[in-house]
């Protein structure tokens, strides 16, 4: 769980930020990390309980909002159910890139760098000799493609599962890798997300918890990585962020 306030940071020196996490935040790359639970079509839910609305099925409610959806422009009774899933898609993969993104820009900020090199002559120290946000400018052409590929091959497989997830499947959720395999490369079928199965211990109660504050810790990051990005174009806007 990130959490943002005072940081101690050494002066600038040349930190390396994982420049992967910081780009997922904005590609949306991270949708591929956690399974979440399924949701249930308006049709299917008036049917168990006519007085619910589909909003209501949706987790992530919590104490601060009385355990009710926070939703003053009431958004929700304005668009259709596959649209709510898609907001709920777009929060997860989101909110998971900029967990990734948060903790990469503290990483990088406090001077802790990835030894060895990223690519022949090229250090990952080297790479972020202009600091946090110019490391991008410093990555080997073909390390750019490679991770532009990797984001692609992601979001394609997120689109392209069945059922959608805008059609009744799990919004967030790839349980394998988008093709069957390579041989050499890597193996038929293998799990993205929990290959060694960690989460089959936990009981249902224990997943749901773990998803609400999957949900939860992700809004919290979406915050402090655009608290970041601000503190960065208007220095001194942000309290105790001075890069």
């Amino acid at each position: 769980r990130l959490l943002f306030g005072e940081f101690n940071l050494p002066e600038r020196r040349s930190p390396v930020i994982p420049m992967i996490a910081l780009l997922l935040s904005f590609a949306g790359v991270a949708s591929a990390l956690v399974n979440t639970a399924p949701i249930v079509p308006r049709s299917v839910a008036r049917a168990a309980a006519a007085h619910m609305s589909f909003i209501d099925t949706l987790e992530g409610t919590g104490e601060e909002t009385g355990n009710e959806i926070w939703d003053p422009l009431d958004i929700s009774g304005a668009v259709s159910d596959e649209a709510l899933m898609w907001f709920r898609h777009a929060e997860l993969k989101h909110g998971r890139a900029a967990m990734l993104a948060s903790v990469g820009c503290l990483v990088g900020a406090a001077g802790i760098t990835f030894p060895g090199n990223i690519a022949n002559g090229i250090s990952f120290a080297s790479v972020n000799a202009d600091g946090v946000w110019g490391a991008w400018g410093n990555v080997p052409e073909a390390g750019k493609l490679q991770i532009l590929t990797l984001i692609f091959m992601l979001e394609l497989a997120s689109e392209s599962k069945k059922p959608h997830y805008m059609r009744g499947g799990v919004p967030g959720k790839i349980d394998q890798l988008p093709f069957d395999g390579i041989a050499g490369i890597w193996a038929p079928k293998i799990k993205f997300w929990d290959p060694l199965g960690f989460t089959n211990a936990l009981t249902e109660e224990q997943k749901a918890k773990k998803r609400k504050a999957e949900l939860k810790n992700g809004r919290l990051a979406m915050i402090g990585i655009m608290s970041f990005i601000v503190a960065h174009n208007l220095p001194g806007s942000v309290p105790g962020v001075p890069f």
